[in-house]
């Protein structure tokens, strides 16, 4: 491994126990990943990706990596969404076959344990894990890289459609330490394929922990993949995130994204259309308040012709909140007949909360149409006006007002139990944020 930066000595005992053993090919990712991580460090504000979040609180702190744990029933009953038919549970970093419920998936669908399926499915995941989690300029992306036992892992084999919704859930059961757990999540969609997958990130207790997540995600020829993430961790944890995804030819992959907790939030999304008439859409909502920071980075590469890509975040933010919207599209000289349509809008409650936003095209094809708008402020006052005029309340007015905001993409869940959670998790948060602004 490559000396240690000078940056990562707080981190030298968990590179030095980091996990061995397993398949070579997997070991030698392991290595490569730690010896990147070491030489790269951990990204600072003079990265320009990095330049409005600073990451010094994670980089200063000796986490140790999250002991097993035991998580009754009971307990996962609370979080709100667990509640679907088919569900994955992975507990600090480890897959709990006794809390997942996959009794009934269709043939051939295999869903559960990465660890377990790096060698009983041999075939299918040294073809995939570890191909698009780019970990050269990446510092998390090489840590997970060299510190992943265990996560989740789903395949769907061509033509199978997955009727109902699986759900992944991320759950940190906390402790006394400040802790890390690695989230490793495998999904390969085959041909023509059909499926709904959510990646939900959950704590049962408080305290300060970090999790660092890497999602990568194959999408085959004509599959249909809708995929959600939705981030609820404690208000004192650290999240930072990564999804890789790669639609082939005539592939459709949405993304919805939802952060509505945690300390200092990072996630980045990166698309690859890779076959001609792939279509890509990423969606986003992110809800912040006190002195809480969500980054969002995006991008979308069109690398083939004929692709379109929609893409639309959202952010509402309270108090003395940060936030952070990046957003690239890239298309390259072959991706001709592109059409591109990305929107961030950030809606401010105080005066104190802020964003900073930056839209990025390159186009090196000529034949394309490519288009980005953002719009930053406060609530409009001329449509408060109008519902007064009308016989609502001023309190009334802007409620409808932020609710209508966020509803756009609410709306956009097509999984009934998880946009009820959402909604009701969203709209109690807003509430005692809003109901605080009124009693100053």
């Amino acid at each position: 491994m490559a000396q240690v930066a000078e940056k990562l000595q707080p981190w030298r005992t968990v590179l030095e126990t980091r996990p061995q053993g397993g398949p070579r090919w997997l070991q030698d990712l392991r290595d490569r990943g730690a010896s990147r991580f070491a030489a790269l460090g951990f990204p600072t504000v003079r990265d320009e990706d990095w330049r409005f979040t600073s990451v010094a609180p994670i980089a200063s702190t000796e986490f140790r990596t999250a002991p097993p744990a035991i998580v009754t029933v009971q307990e996962l009953a609370a979080v709100p969404y667990a509640t679907l038919d088919f569900r994955l549970v992975v507990i600090n970093g480890r897959f709990s076959a006794e809390l997942s419920q996959l009794i009934g998936l269709p043939t051939g669908v295999r869903a559960g344990s990465l660890g377990a399926a790096l060698t009983e499915h041999a075939d299918v995941v040294p073809r995939y894990f570890g191909q698009l989690a780019d970990f050269n300029a990446r510092s998390f992306v090489a840590m997970s890289t060299a510190m992943t036992t265990d996560g989740a892992y789903v395949y769907i084999p061509d033509g199978v459609v997955l009727e109902q919704p699986l759900e992944i859930l991320y759950l940190t059961a906390g402790g006394n330490a400040a802790e890390m757990s690695q989230a490793r999540t495998l999904i390969v969609a085959g041909d023509r394929s059909q499926s709904r997958i959510i990646e939900t990130y959950a704590a049962l207790r408080g305290g300060v922990y970090f999790t660092n997540g890497v999602t990568e995600v194959f999408a085959g020829e004509g599959s249909i993949l809708d995929h959600y993430k939705v981030q609820q961790e404690g208000l004192e944890s650290y999240h930072v995130a990564s999804i890789f995804v790669n639609a082939q030819r005539s592939a459709t992959f949405s993304s919805h994204s939802f952060s509505l907790g945690g300390k200092l939030v990072r996630n980045d999304v990166n698309a690859t259309l890779d076959g001609e008439g792939a279509e890509v859409t990423l969606n986003g909502l992110y809800l912040a308040d006190g002195d809480r920071l969500v980054d969002n980075h995006t991008e979308i590469d069109h690398a083939r012709a004929h692709c379109p890509s929609h893409e639309v975040y959202k952010g509402i933010l309270g108090g003395k909140a940060r936030a952070v919207f990046n957003g690239k599209i890239i298309v390259r000289q072959d991706a001709q007949k592109t059409n591109a349509k990305q929107t961030n809008r950030a809606l401010l409650l105080s005066d104190d909360a802020s964003i900073n936003t930056k839209p990025q095209l390159e186009i090196f094809a000529d034949d394309v149409k490519c288009t980005h708008g953002a719009a930053i402020g406060q609530l409009d006052e001329d449509a408060i006006f109008y519902l007064r005029a009308r016989g609502l309340t001023y309190f009334e007015a802007r409620d409808m007002l932020i609710h209508a905001f966020a509803g756009e993409i609410l709306d956009r869940v097509q999984v009934e139990p998880l946009k009820r959670a959402l909604e009701a998790e969203l709209y109690a948060q807003l509430a005692k944020d809003l109901a605080e602004m009124d009693a100053v």
